[in-house]
């Protein structure tokens, strides 16, 4: 049986350890009220978006749209995102994970053929490990997701497509469903998904295009395709920030029942030990008298 000392020494340790997860969960939850404010403003409007602008390619002729080119693939590129930084539970790894299921899809490309964004540290650091090499340092995008900095990646990617220097560009990241779920998702960002889904169909034919065509195509496209990517981070950072506060609120859970363990056994040690002391006076009493 350890010690009293001992035992103390890891109740303080114990103690230590709650109060810094129990500041980290007030951080990561007030964090996650404006983070999930911001995405649930956000991705309603970006979808609703979105699927007009699936309706109208539909509609209108998307051949006739750079982006939205199907072709053959020879070479693409996967925008990965995760965190910048640890203690946040499988957040970083099933974004890992997801990123290597997508390359070990194109592997038969060759990995020269397989472009790499990684969006946060921690999903850059794996994708050295796997071998590749990073196209550019977008760490500094996730935690405060800017449209600015958003918009000047998709203008890359646009022009890496409109250009032919890649043939489809797909987009790894974690969705924010709710407070105590998150989802890694997988999305094709290019070309253009032109198939109308559910209800899009019906009104997609009904467009009135003003001033004219050309010129929505020009405008519409870009600012629909630099929101996406702008959505992304910001689902990205809401759901970093609820699965840091779930993981934090388990490690205070856990802190506080392994403290109650280690006060009881405590408390058992110290009352053995002084029943030993009692035991020890009445002996040597009894060994005088």
């Amino acid at each position: 049986m350890a010690s009293l000392k001992e035992i103390k020494g890891r109740i303080a340790s114990v103690n230590s350890t709650l109060k810094i997860t129990s500041a980290m969960k007030m951080v990561a939850s007030a964090k996650l009220h404006r983070a999930q404010a911001a995405i649930e403003s956000m991705l309603p409007y970006e979808r609703r978006l979105d699927a007009m602008l699936s309706g109208f390619l539909s509609a209108e002729g998307a051949s006739e749209s750079p982006y939205a080119e199907s072709r053959e693939v020879r070479r693409v590129a996967v925008v990965a995102v995760s965190s910048n930084s640890s203690l946040c539970g499988a957040f970083n790894a099933n974004a890992a994970k997801m990123f290597r299921a997508t390359v070990a899809e194109y592997e038969g490309l060759g990995r020269d053929n397989i472009l790499v964004f990684p969006v946060g540290r921690k999903i850059a650091d794996a994708v050295r490990k796997e071998g590749f090499v990073p196209q550019g340092d977008f760490q500094q995008m996730i935690d405060r997701p800017d449209y600015k900095a958003a918009a000047e990646l998709a203008a890359r990617l646009m022009k890496m497509f409109a250009d032919g220097e890649v043939d489809r560009i797909e987009l790894v990241y974690n969705h924010f469903k709710s407070s105590a779920s998150q989802i890694v998702v997988r999305e094709r960002y290019l070309p253009v998904d032109t198939e109308p889904e559910g209800g899009r169909k019906a009104f997609a034919t009904d467009y009135i295009v003003e001033p004219g065509r050309d010129e929505v195509m020009r405008t519409l496209i870009p600012q629909v395709l630099s929101l996406k990517i702008y959505t992304m981070l910001l689902d990205s950072n809401a759901a970093e920030h609820a699965a840091r506060t779930v993981a934090m609120q388990m490690a205070s859970d856990n802190a506080t029942e392994l403290l109650q363990d280690l006060t009881v056994q405590y408390n058992k040690s110290r009352q053995q030990a002084i029943t030993n002391e009692l035991l020890d006076m009445m002996g040597a009493e009894i060994a005088n008298g």
